[in-house]
């Protein structure tokens, strides 16, 4: 386990969702090795989706890139110790169907 608290370097979420998410990053790292970031982004990603529904990326490490979009009010980018974690909701839920999906991606591509 990490001895460090927690430090948010950018959010874009509610008190209640970021204390969370937290929460559950020193839950993840009590139970899996600190050297598994997959299990532990695994761990996090999935305790969020139950939460406040699918789909949430959850990305863990200590040293990486990245260029997202969120939701509005559906991402936090935080660090404990060198370990870094970054948690994020994108695009619509995915309610719709698989169909649904296919013919929207084909529209978009026979209108190119």
């Amino acid at each position: 386990m990490l001895e460090g608290r927690a430090v948010v370097r950018e959010a874009d979420m509610a008190e209640a969702m970021r204390s969370h998410v937290m929460d559950l990053a020193y839950q993840a790292l009590d139970l899996h090795e600190s050297s598994d970031f997959q299990a532990i982004a695994h761990h996090i990603k999935q305790k969020f989706d139950e939460a406040y529904s699918p789909s949430w990326h959850c990305v863990v490490g200590k040293d990486f890139g990245s260029s997202i979009t969120h939701l509005c009010g559906c991402f936090i980018f935080f660090h404990i110790d060198a370990m870094e974690f970054l948690i994020f909701k994108d695009g619509k839920d995915f309610t719709e169907s698989k169909e649904e999906a296919v013919g929207a991606l084909q529209r978009n591509n026979s209108s190119s």
